[in-house]
């Protein structure tokens, strides 16, 4: 059964443009080699982190939206930790619908003056 996910990764600030194209194209490959579908890959660009991770104060993000069964977080999750472009990684199984949130929900009436 497919799942949808988002994966979050961030790379060291100091890679070329080359550089971040061809890690983003070599996890979007092991994703679809492995059996992964519907792949969105958006560059995010480089933004200052909240806090500095192996020594640097900003990062380029990365986000990938898929559908996969599960099979396929491991081994990419896995070259991710080993190599050393990426500096932090999150995946996440995304709900198939989305909660309401209170904020969505229609605004009450006020109340009527002088009640």
């Amino acid at each position: 059964m497919s799942n949808n996910y988002e994966m979050m990764y961030i790379l060291r600030p100091d890679l070329s443009e080359e550089q971040v194209q061809e890690v983003s194209s070599k996890y979007k490959t092991m994703l679809q080699d492995s059996g992964a579908s519907d792949l969105q890959v958006q560059v995010r660009g480089k933004r200052h982190l909240a806090y500095p991770i192996q020594n640097f104060n900003d990062g380029i993000y990365i986000q990938v939206n898929y559908k996969a069964d599960g099979s396929q977080i491991k081994a990419v999750e896995r070259d991710m930790r080993l190599g050393e472009m990426v500096i932090r990684y999150l995946t996440m199984k995304l709900d198939a619908e989305p909660i309401a949130l209170e904020a969505d929900a229609p605004p009450s009436e006020p109340a009527a003056p002088g009640a």
